[in-house]
């Protein structure tokens, strides 16, 4: 069986093969290949074929990208042809809504932001106002160090008068 397929395997290829050399024979023979092929241009990629293939694979590949960009270009001229004001007064619409929820969430920002920062000043003044009160060192001052309780009622004194 293997050998009945290789017979008509190798009739295939043979045809193939003479197919593609009609076609490069074809393509070669054009005359705008021709004078290509004169052209400075031309013999620099005929002596470096790494090069020519480098760009022929970059134009196929880019061909798709610049498709594309050129119909949203079409596009997008034809949408500006036919609806300048309708497109400007939505694109100023959907603006002025987006600032208006754009403000509204910073407001709101600005108040939890201020909030936390009134009862922080709250908390940190009561806090230090709770260690550092005159009370509380007279307190620890008496039952220790005497000469310290004197200079505190010495400068209650002074503040008195």
């Amino acid at each position: 069986m293997a050998k009945e397929d290789l017979p008509s395997t190798t009739k295939d290829l043979q045809e193939l093969q003479r197919k593609l050399s009609l076609l490069i024979e074809s393509i070669q023979n054009n005359s705008k290949v021709v004078a290509f092929m004169k052209s400075p241009v031309g013999q620099y990629l005929d002596r470096h074929p790494f090069l020519a293939l480098t760009m022929l694979v970059f134009v196929a590949v880019s061909a798709i990208p610049v498709g594309f960009f050129l119909l949203l270009v079409v596009l997008t001229s034809l949408a500006a042809l036919v609806g300048v004001i309708l497109l400007e007064g939505l694109v100023i619409s959907v603006g002025g809504l987006s600032l208006l929820c754009v403000l509204c969430g910073l407001s709101f920002v600005s108040l939890v932001m201020s909030g936390t920062i009134m009862v922080s000043y709250v908390m940190v003044s009561s806090l230090l106002n709770y260690w550092f009160s005159p009370r509380l060192l007279t307190q620890q001052n008496s039952g220790g160090d005497c000469q310290l309780a004197m200079k505190s009622a010495d400068l209650e004194g002074l503040y008195q008068e």
